[in-house]
């Protein structure tokens, strides 16, 4: 990827989540400065690097095996996080609703991703939306697993 621009929001309103596809995501921490991350999506498996920053900042995703990613999850720091997520069309975006379990069963956070910084900042987000946590660092993943 190398880049990843997105805003993060608190929910008011949960949509219909009936009407769309979902990803099933289990998630370790092996390192939080820089993160370094493990995620299964469904049967899918990465490791991630993501860089400083809040908004904007650098990502680079590489594929494991199932095996690759069973040996480095047991080797997290913090809690494991597992959550669905829900992917919502919304004009020309698609909204990532994560729906977190277990220990953070209840925390429900939207995503959204940009090309730019500008289309960033020009975003308006629907109206079920909340907070902007985008550059609070408590809503990060990271600090989730370490909280």
């Amino acid at each position: 990827m190398g880049k990843e621009i997105e805003r993060k929001f608190k929910v008011k309103e949960i949509p219909d989540l009936k009407r769309y596809d979902f990803k099933y995501i289990e998630q370790g921490y092996l390192n939080t400065n820089p993160v370094i991350r493990v995620r299964k999506e469904d049967d899918k498996y990465y490791m991630t690097y993501k860089g400083k920053g809040h908004i904007e900042r650098e990502e680079y995703n590489l594929p494991l095996n199932k095996e690759s990613y069973d040996h480095l999850i047991i080797k997290s720091d913090g809690k494991i996080i597992t959550k669905k997520r829900y992917l919502i069309p919304y004009e020309k975006y698609t909204i990532e609703l994560d729906v977190f379990e277990n220990d953070y069963q209840g925390l429900i956070i939207a995503e959204v991703e940009f090309e730019s910084m500008e289309e960033a900042n020009a975003f308006a987000p629907p109206e079920w939306f909340g907070e902007d946590v985008s550059k609070d660092k408590n809503y990060t993943n990271a600090h989730l697993a370490l909280a």
